[in-house]
């Protein structure tokens, strides 16, 4: 009969699950490219560098679709349970609620594990193919779209400015082309009309330009040595390389530094080096500021207490300084009090740096286990919280899901700004989102387990109306 009962809640969990998963990463999916659409668009993307970036979005979007399947699903078979009273028979036949979720846990335990392993091993590698896709996508050159009255410098050494395109796209008015050759002056070409055209091999874009002025001045930098030349034309035929649209593809190893990209096990390497070198940091500021003053050589050698009461009384200690060497003294005093102040100035910024990428691989060994830890948790609230609302299907529970999982996700990226900011520690801000969480799964399983109805409308309802009728009767004795 048990076996029964945690097969028959284990199949009524996969279908939900799978669906609710797939739904979570094509919304996930479409979120990525609904922030990187303006970056996509005109690229002349092939099929596949689209089906690569999708299949590396997808694989990063894994450990967040998980957590709201997890949610989404628990909720929709413990409702579905109970919407058909298989819930009310199961509890009538003497199994407690935690009984009948102990499948669905021990599934639940099976998918964190899953999802600390995916994030632990297969995240990282497609992190480090996606920022490199995403990096030569981005730095690519849009494909040729120069528009109307606006300056287009995205071809290499030039800048092009048209007034009028035809309805044709082709036929062009009022064209000024800035050629940028790093000599004396920049070349120039106006001219009232042509046509624009970009060959067919797609390498070369074509300006064939009639009545117009070329600009030109030769000669070197700085000297009277020089040529302006202007040139009339009926005709002229300018041929601009379009190689530089071409995506070039960039070495993974570029970003496999990035904390995104690391392992637990590299993470730990990496962390552990960052402390040291952050406790290193006050002995190198000293050996590196010490020298630039040199009272402190005789820090060491016996300083010996003087008597006050013998010393002269002046008003200023540079009353004390003849006036032959002052102004040298001044600038030497100044000069060194720079020299320290660039050196900690330096030394405090690199110290900066290399606590916010302290901070920055911390976020990252934590949310490998955030992640991992949210699919229990949220489970912990699915399933109480569908057998107390007892609705199957994708409206109460779909309502109820996105409430807690924008909860979960709003105290999950603020706890990651807190800690970037410093104002929390990484273990306090990566795991904010669990403690709030936790106990409301706590108080959702105590409230099931004694068949609460704290989302029963009618219990509302007779509660209002018992507290109308209260209230009515109060004021008709008073």
């Amino acid at each position: 009969m048990i076996k029964k009962l945690d097969t028959l809640i284990i199949r009524s969990f996969i279908g939900p699950f799978f669906a609710t998963f797939l739904i979570s990463l094509f919304v996930l999916v479409m979120q990525f490219f609904w922030l990187y659409i303006d970056d996509l668009v005109g690229k002349g993307l092939d099929m596949g560098t689209i089906s690569e970036l999708i299949m590396y979005v997808s694989v990063s979007a894994v450990p967040l679709a998980l957590p709201l399947a997890m949610l989404l699903s628990s909720i929709m078979t413990f409702g579905n349970l109970g919407e058909t009273f298989e819930l009310v028979a199961i509890k009538s036949a003497g199994i407690p609620l935690l009984r009948f979720m102990r499948p669905l846990l021990i599934v639940s335990l099976f998918i964190t594990g899953i999802a600390f392993v995916f994030a632990n091993n297969i995240i990282p590698v497609a992190q480090l193919k996606l920022a490199t896709l995403k990096y030569d996508i981005i730095v690519a050159k849009p494909a040729f779209d120069i528009k109307e009255g606006t300056f287009y410098n995205q071809i290499r050494d030039f800048t092009i400015k048209i007034g009028k395109k035809e309805k044709d796209d082709s036929t062009i008015r009022n064209v000024i082309i800035f050629e940028k050759k790093y000599g004396l002056q920049d070349n120039m070409l106006i001219a009232n009309n042509g046509i624009m055209r970009v060959t067919p091999d797609k390498k070369f874009l074509e300006f064939i330009l009639r009545d117009g002025w070329r600009y030109e001045e030769k000669g070197q930098r700085q000297t009277l040595q020089t040529d302006y030349i202007r040139l009339g034309f009926k005709e002229y035929k300018k041929v601009l390389d379009l190689s530089t649209f071409k995506m070039i593809q960039t070495a993974d190893s570029s970003f496999k530094y990035d904390p995104k990209m690391l392992s637990v096990r590299q993470l730990n390497v990496t962390i552990d080096s960052l402390k040291k070198t952050g406790n290193a940091f006050v002995k190198r500021s000293n050996a590196e500021i010490s020298p630039l003053l040199n009272f402190t050589k005789y820090a060491d050698t016996g300083w010996v207490a003087v008597d006050k009461s013998k010393l002269k009384v002046t008003d200023s200690f540079f009353k004390l300084i003849p006036d032959t060497i002052k102004v040298s003294v001044y600038d030497r005093a100044i000069n060194q009090i720079s020299a320290v102040r660039n050196t900690a100035n330096i030394l405090a910024d690199e110290f900066s740096s290399k606590t916010k990428s302290l901070r920055y691989h911390e976020i990252e060994w934590h949310r490998k286990f955030t992640l991992s830890f949210a699919c229990l948790v949220l489970f912990l609230i699915g399933a109480p919280l569908g057998s107390i609302i007892r609705k199957g299907g994708l409206g109460m529970p779909l309502v109820f899901s996105i409430i807690f999982f924008i909860i979960f996700h709003l105290f999950n990226t603020f706890g990651e700004k807190f800690v970037k900011e410093g104002v929390m520690s990484s273990f306090n801000g990566m795991w904010l989102s669990i403690m709030i969480l936790l106990p409301i799964s706590m108080f959702l399983i105590y409230k099931a387990m004694r068949d609460s109805q704290l989302f029963n409308q009618e219990f509302y309802y007779r509660s209002f109306g018992t507290a109308k009728k209260f209230i009515t009767s109060f004021k008709k004795n008073k």
